[in-house]
């Protein structure tokens, strides 16, 4: 197959991540990226990548686009093709958080976020309905993402409910097993490139703890909630709301559900909000250091775990938990559904409009499409 250059790499998912709206749905431009255009992976090596991307924290079009870097130039073809995709995003949303910051006391701003707030709302909504018809044929599931739902209600913290939900479910699984994979020869680490990377990180941080300690903490945490965040990008949002809203009150749930709204018009995953919560903090250098954090932990799981994920993969144990970890997002996401919903000042207007946003999302249109012209009518309804 042939072997890309690190400069090709990063200009097409360069170009690719321009358009990257849609969040998991990019997938399918990936793979007709990577598989059909350029033939850089077969079917079945981009059909791994996809198991293992599902499997591990961070956003699944990210870690995709990580993982055909990683399989086809290895870890610096990974780096190329991870910020190629995800620059476009970041450069897109720090616009707007310098737009909104500045200006968001204007009138017809206020009109606009008031309606965007619904259609946030409705985005939510769809996605736990979307993850919830998953969870539909096993009680066993159902009982987990219930559970923890009703966990953070009483104000238990998401990371502890996430190793929770996998320790129940290892538990209520019995002795379900996994389906067996090909039998394929284990890959070697590379053990060099890793570590560098690694003390890179150390060395960073450790340079925030002692220059700016704020940028320090705002790091931690952006890179502890990417930790937790199994099942996408989406997964990102209840541990955010807890720590940056509930637990440290950097801002109110309004002003956050905001960001989540511009995240929504922008491309690249949903969590690209940490470069929203960065500039709001802390300006320019809030931002850089949110949205580096933010995809740190997860790019290097992929890269540290990719070599022996068939092995992985098999095991019993790493088949229960992640059944239960997959159920308690869905948890987490009605819980933010709620404190979401409650935040908003519903009138016939507002649930017309986030009624008919469900409705056009469950259709499947074009999630930008309904976020723009959500916009548009906000202004005129809310003026």
């Amino acid at each position: 197959m042939p072997s890309p250059s690190i400069a090709k790499l990063f200009f097409s998912f360069l170009r690719l991540g321009l358009t990257a709206f849609g969040g998991p749905a990019m997938i399918a431009y990936i793979k007709e990226l990577s598989v059909k255009q350029n033939k850089w992976l077969d079917e079945e090596r981009f059909k791994d990548g996809v198991v293992l991307c599902q499997s591990i924290p961070g956003a699944t079009a990210m870690q995709m686009a990580g993982y055909v870097g990683l399989r086809v130039k290895g870890i610096r073809g990974a780096l190329a093709s991870y910020v190629g995709f995800g620059l476009p995003a970041f450069i897109l949303m720090l616009t707007f958080s310098v737009l909104y910051k500045n200006y968001h006391e204007l009138y017809f701003v206020r009109s606009l976020f008031a309606g965007l707030q619904v259609i946030v709302v409705a985005i939510i909504a769809q996605a736990t309905y979307s993850f919830g018809k998953s969870l539909s044929k096993s009680y066993r599931s159902l009982l987990i993402a219930v559970l923890s739902a009703g966990c953070l209600g009483i104000g238990v913290s998401p990371f502890l409910v996430i190793p929770g939900a996998g320790l129940a479910s290892i538990i209520l699984y019995g002795h379900t097993k996994p389906s067996p994979g090909p039998d394929r020869k284990v890959e070697q680490w590379k053990i060099k490139p890793i570590l560098s990377l690694l003390l890179i990180l150390l060395i960073g941080l450790g340079l925030l703890y002692f220059i700016n300690f704020n940028s320090f903490v705002l790091s931690a945490l952006m890179m502890k909630i990417d930790l937790f965040a199994f099942g996408g990008g989406f997964a990102s949002l209840p541990l955010m709301l807890h720590e940056v809203v509930k637990v440290r009150g950097w801002m109110d749930e309004k002003t956050f559900m905001n960001g989540i709204a511009l995240g929504q018009v922008t491309p690249g995953p949903i969590v690209i909000t940490a470069t929203y919560v960065g500039y709001l903090l802390y300006g320019f250098w809030g931002s850089l250091v949110a949205t580096l954090s933010i995809f740190t932990p997860s790019f290097l799981m992929l890269v540290i775990i990719n070599p022996v994920f068939d092995r992985l993969k098999s095991s019993p144990l790493f088949f229960k938990a992640t059944k239960g970890i997959l159920a308690s997002f869905v948890g987490l996401l009605l819980y933010v559904l709620i404190k979401f919903a409650v935040a908003v000042p519903w009138d016939i207007i507002s649930i017309l409009l986030g009624v008919m946003a469900l409705i056009a999302l469950i259709k499947k249109i074009d999630l930008l499409y309904v976020v723009i012209l959500g916009g548009v009518v906000s202004i005129w309804l809310f003026s």
